[in-house]
């Protein structure tokens, strides 16, 4: 059942009256216990444990789509050696093959499909390291399905996150290559039919994807030190890191790529598999390209677009680059450049000589000191607004909500939440890496991505679906629909007669331990005021549950 939603609070039969102790709660909101082994008999308890609930719900915030009890005492019982290498054994969750099941038996699928299977592998995906890689690169290795010329091509669409999805814990150089003849991409930033100069038609090489590939996916503007700072020359400016005469030399080696299997440079045939180059649509003159590499002349087009891939991602740019862009997806936004320069480290070398591992990277950057410390040292400064998105799978992650139907389906997310999976309303995605907002933080010259769609109706929406989730999608609510995504509070039901334990519990799984004691003893009052006679325990638990879930600590992750 879809519910409509509007800008005011809903009233539900029996629901209590919590939106002026919210409003209450959110004015004066402005801070672990142990585990148990989780019965996961295969595995002998691990020596580096997180040291209490609260920072294994940390680690876990920032590692999957969302911590839950199970996930917390088993991190507890394993240990991060043993979590990182399950979390790498882990198959894969791919779209594709599921949405080829459902054509197969006649469904006719279409992006809600494809939507609806990425929200189920976030929520119950086995593989949530990668899963949650996967979504912070398709941040940075923008495609978006809101565009014309791929808004149906589902089986594009899907390959593509699913090639995010099977390089996220691999190399980046292979990772790469993969994008660039996806040939989802390959149509986004036209460089599918892209050909060869022909003065007589008027026509030049296209340059869009020459681009993005250099500004967005792997350099960046200008040149940058090993802490992610800029590079000035000596009249103290930045040094960009490539000009016009290179974006033209890119263009032209990126010529000739078109459908796979047509014999046909100009059929169409919207097929997932990497794009195939035609050789007498390709460029085969000499190219100037990055670092001033001068590719010579009479190669293919795959020897050309190797070799340009080749320099790119070795060029020294391309660790501070996306590795502080991976930092801030997963764990802060303003990451110190002592932290960059690890992480840019660890990205040239993995510590076997290889470079570009994004597992290594993965690695480096979720158990860097700063990341493990950096709430305790800088509390002022350190973390980030978690995306909305995120917020949602968590809910659904902590409380397994399932639906009738066995579908993760979510009305408009790009509406309420301001994001959905791959639907961002430019290649730039649905906020830059750069953004500061107006106010302390701008001035003091730091960053707030997430604030970029953190607008005055976007808080509203949000906060309004949070409500929804918890008051209407409950299992156990008689009016919803097959298809409606409910949360299971039975695990919390327990606590409803001990509201400190409730709340306490409901800190760790939602605010990984950091609500204040002032914060959670206004909704231990609220709470207890609440008869248990009845369906009380319900009452308790869900008024309880949207007070932590649109709480500050709640919607900031440290």
């Amino acid at each position: 059942m879809h519910v409509p939603r509007s800008n005011q609070p809903l009233a539900f039969p029996g629901a209590r009256p919590i939106w002026a102790t919210c409003l209450a709660f959110l004015i004066a909101s402005c801070g672990g216990g142990g585990g148990s082994a989780p019965g996961d008999e295969e595995l002998p308890p691990g020596e580096d444990v997180p040291a209490s609930d609260a920072d294994a719900a940390r680690f876990l915030t920032r590692a999957t789509f969302g911590a839950t009890r199970e996930t917390i005492d088993r991190l507890r019982y394993i240990g991060y050696t043993q979590w990182f290498e399950q979390e790498f054994k882990a198959k894969p969750s791919l779209t594709r093959p599921a949405l080829k099941e459902m054509s197969s038996q006649g469904i006719t699928v279409n992006q809600q499909h494809r939507l609806d299977l990425w929200w189920k592998h976030a929520v119950v995906g086995q593989d949530q390291l990668r899963q949650r890689l996967a979504f912070a690169l398709s941040e940075i290795l923008v495609i978006s399905d809101v565009q014309d010329n791929i808004v149906n091509d589902i089986g594009e669409v899907a390959e593509y996150y699913d090639t995010l999805v099977r390089g996220a814990l691999g190399n980046y150089r292979d990772l790469l290559e993969d994008v660039s003849l996806a040939p989802a991409m390959g149509e986004y930033l036209s460089m599918l039919g892209n050909q060869k100069a022909n003065p007589g038609l008027n026509l030049r090489p296209d340059e869009n994807y020459a681009r993005e590939v250099l500004q967005l996916f792997s350099l960046g503007l200008v040149e940058l030190e090993a802490d992610g700072s800029v590079k000035l020359d000596g009249f103290g400016e930045p040094i960009p890191t490539y000009d016009q005469a290179v974006v033209e030399g890119l263009a032209a080696n990126f010529t000739g790529w078109s459908w796979a299997d047509m014999g046909d440079f100009s059929g169409y045939d919207p097929s997932p598999k990497p794009m195939e180059n035609y050789l007498a649509y390709h460029d085969q003159l000499a190219k100037l390209i990055l670092s001033n590499v001068v590719l010579p002349g009479g190669q293919t087009g795959e020897d050309d677009l190797a070799q340009a891939l080749d320099v790119i991602a070795n060029h020294a740019n391309v660790g501070p680059f996306l590795g502080k862009q991976m930092i801030q997806r997963l764990v802060t936004s303003n990451p110190s450049p002592a932290y960059v320069a690890r992480v840019s480290a660890s990205w040239n070398d993995n510590g076997s000589g290889v470079r570009g591992d994004l597992f290594a990277v993965a690695k480096a950057i979720l158990m860097d000191p700063e990341a493990r410390t950096g709430h305790l040292a800088d509390a002022e400064n350190f973390g980030k607004l978690k995306e909305p998105l995120l917020r949602v799978t968590n809910l659904w992650r902590a409380l397994e909500a399932n639906s009738a139907s066995g579908k993760y389906r979510y009305w408009a997310a790009e509406e309420i939440l301001g994001q959905a999976p791959l639907r961002a309303p430019s290649v730039f995605n649905f906020f830059s890496p750069f953004f500061s907002p107006p106010g302390a933080l701008g001035a003091a010259g730091m960053v707030a991505p997430e604030m970029q769609i953190t607008t005055h109706a976007r808080i509203t929406t949000t906060t309004n679906d949070m409500l929804y989730r918890v008051w209407w999608y409950w299992q156990g609510n008689p009016n919803l629909g097959p298809n409606d995504v409910a949360i299971d509070p039975s695990s919390l039901l327990p606590l409803a007669s001990n509201p400190q334990a409730l709340i306490d519990e409901m800190d760790i799984l939602f605010a990984a331990g950091q609500m204040s004691a002032q914060s959670k003893q206004i909704i231990v009052d609220y709470v207890s005021a609440i008869p248990l006679s009845g369906a009380g325990n319900l009452y308790r638990t869900l008024d309880a549950l949207y007070l932590v879930l649109s709480s500050p600590q709640s919607a900031v992750q440290r």
